[in-house]
This record gives C-alpha cells, structure tokens and sequence, in this order.
C-alpha cells in the first residue's frame, strides 16, 4: 500500500527529460493517484518572461501519456493551497531547489494545517530544460558557421 492517497506535482515540462521522469515516477511511488499541473504558456511567461518550446497543449499530452500520471491538470498560476483547494491532495512533491524558497515556506505552513506533507526531492543534477535550450543555440550557432559540436 502506498503511503498517500492522492499526490500532487507541478511543472512547465518544457523539452521533456530524464529529470522530469524521475520525478514524476518517485511521487508515483509514493501515492495511488499523482496529479501533474502543467503550468500554461501564460505563467511561464508571467514568472519565466519566455515561452517554453513546446506550446502547452503539447506538453500536457506528454505527461499525460505517461503511465505514471493518473490526471493532469492546467497550472493557472503558483499558488498551491488553491490547488489543494480544488484538488484535495495529501502529498506535494517538488524538487529540492525549491526547498526554503518563500513560496514553498509558506505553501508548507498553509497546507500543514490540512495534513499535507510537503515531501522534497533531490533535483536531478546536470539536466534542465534550460541547459538542454542553451545547447541547442550552441548547435544552431555551430551549424550555422559550419563547425562540428560537441
């Protein structure tokens, strides 16, 4: 038996990875229905100030194609007990480099009161949709002066 029932994760999802995979297969791990927010085009630009690479609508269907995700729901914006409001989740996964940011202090003091654990994981070193888009400016850039990358 799993230790949660329901559990909750969020993200832009954008240049799909292994360290989004890895995520998404702990939280399964962890509870019998994981719920994926995919933030919208909109707040990436809002908190990000860019569009992801892939449009939203592209990218909700790839998570949601993943056999450890049960539901998948647009992120509309940042504010977690909002979306435990709606969705009555009792585990929150995240990534460990959100640990001690205002936001997640807060979000851990506001769903406490409800039994919600916020459980972190360990952020997948080496790998991120942003190190993965500045490669490939780095190939574009290589390809177009006609040197080969590595």
């Amino acid at each position: 038996m799993k230790q949660y029932k329901t559990g909750y994760t969020t993200g832009v999802f954008d240049l799909f990875h292994i360290g989004h995979l890895t995520i998404l297969e702990k939280a399964k791990s962890q509870c019998s229905h994981l719920i994926v927010g995919v933030s919208t085009d909109d707040l990436v630009m809002k908190s990000k100030n860019k569009l992801p690479v892939i449009p939203f609508a592209e990218r909700i269907s790839i998570v949601a194609a993943l056999s450890c995700v049960d539901e998948v729901v647009p992120q509309w914006d940042k504010n977690k007990y909002a979306a435990w409001e709606r969705l009555r989740f009792d585990a929150m996964f995240v990534g460990d480099d959100w640990k001690g940011s205002s936001l997640f202090q807060e979000t851990e003091q506001a769903l406490s009161v409800h039994g919600v654990d916020v459980i972190y994981f360990p952020y997948t070193k080496g790998i991120s949709s942003t190190m993965l888009t500045e490669k490939l400016k780095v190939m574009k850039i290589s390809e177009l002066e006609g040197q080969p990358w590595s």
